[in-house]
């Protein structure tokens, strides 16, 4: 029996995969603890179910899902409004030290990968899909990136992307711990810190959604995705190979620094986010429950092999570059501990991490200042650049 389900069809079922998974996070304290999204959890139990289907012959599905780039396109274009170059000079040095370290982690997790990809002998693309697209892109750049790669001959790469993106999401948390314990300890950390309170949180969780200013923000979005296509289009002319939302995240980019420094339009950066959460939302879902996991029979002892690899890289780079590079104190333990959460996961696994870790020791106003600001404002917009210039460099 096969199913054909229209745009709007697909679209709804999306939602009732979502719910489901958060159903499934809700009751499973395991899911919910390792920051797991909702649309992970549902989409990947949505194409179990296909693949029974697949492998017994009972039923499949044909999925109307050209809605699912229009969301992905959406999600990037409000990454790209988080690009603020005066934000940035304004943070000062901890954030931009931060941020070397979690470029220069990107360029290695990608090297990493092509290198497992070539000693396993398996496409060189399947090894660039355990790299930092999903790592410390997670999930929604794993999901963006990897039909890219398929089309260029390297079938199951978005399924690898998410797995090890999902895979990253509970690891990071696993080697936390015991990598910023080691540095407390070996440094004694503990007695030479003093507890700062010239940092703090550059979110405001009084703000409320304001109705009027809803409109012109999803105009503004609209707008940016418009000028991205054409960005990407002349891009693509001249023989680059790039994702559809890179025009789209310039543009928004671009627009964003425009009204920093001349004040001529505002950005609501409360509806960006909200937009930016809604649409990941339903880009995932629709990614996730496509998934032909029958493609991964091939792919089962290399992924495993390359995602040990990731892990002991991540690990190591934590140990010895971002503490060092962060200024091997108290706060840069922390940092740390954060950075093999949005290094290996999402941001939110990251302060996750640092909430587990200054409840266990002392309070670190300077780690959860540094880690959002690069973690949810500027590293995926570098990753985005990186990860095309290495798909370009090994297709």
């Amino acid at each position: 029996m096969i199913l054909e389900l229209t745009s709007i069809q697909t679209m709804t079922l999306a939602i009732i995969v979502l719910y489901l998974g958060k159903f499934i996070n809700n009751t499973f304290r395991f899911l919910k603890e390792n920051c797991i999204p909702d649309a992970v959890t549902g989409g990947t139990i949505f194409s179990i179910i296909t693949l029974i289907g697949h492998e017994t012959h009972l039923f499949s599905f044909i999925f109307e899902d050209s809605l699912r780039e229009i969301f992905m396109i959406a999600f990037f274009t409000t990454v790209g409004f988080s690009a603020s170059i005066k934000l940035l000079k304004k943070a000062g040095l901890p954030v931009l030290m931060f941020l070397i370290a979690a470029v220069g982690l990107t360029f290695f997790q990608n090297i990493a990968g092509i290198l497992m990809a070539k000693l396993l002998k398996v496409n060189l693309l399947i090894g660039l899909a355990t790299g930092s697209l999903a790592t410390t892109g997670g999930p929604g750049t794993a999901g963006a990136f990897g039909p890219i790669m398929e089309s260029f001959g390297a079938p199951g790469a978005t399924m690898v992307a998410m797995a090890t993106a999902t895979y990253a999401l509970i690891a990071g948390s696993v080697i936390a711990g015991p990598i910023c314990k080691r540095l407390i300890e070996k440094h004694s950390l503990l007695e030479k810190h003093k507890n700062s309170n010239s940092f703090s949180s550059t979110e405001n969780k009084n703000e409320f959604l304001i109705t009027k200013k809803i409109i012109p923000t999803g105009f503004q979005i609209i707008i940016a995705m418009g000028i991205g296509s054409l960005i990407s289009s002349f891009l693509n002319s001249l023989g680059l190979v790039l994702p559809s939302y890179i025009g789209a995240m310039f543009a928004a980019a671009l627009m964003r620094n425009i009204s920093d420094y001349t004040g001529k339009f505002e950005i609501d950066l409360n509806i960006v986010s909200t937009v930016g959460s809604f649409t990941l939302a339903m880009f995932l879902s629709m990614t996730l429950m496509t998934f032909k996991l029958w493609e991964l029979k091939e792919l089962a002892l290399p992924l495993i092999l390359m995602l040990i690899g990731q892990t002991i890289l991540m690990g190591a780079f934590a140990y010895f570059i971002t503490f060092n590079i962060t200024g091997r104190d108290y706060d840069a333990a922390i940092i740390t501990g954060g950075h093999c959460g949005c290094g290996f996961g999402t941001t939110p696994k990251a302060l996750a991490n640092m909430e587990a870790l200054t409840e266990r020791y002392l309070p670190s106003p300077k780690a959860f200042f540094v880690i959002p600001i690069v973690g949810s404002l500027f590293i995926d917009f570098f990753n985005a650049g990186i990860i095309t210039f290495f798909i370009n460099l090994v297709k």
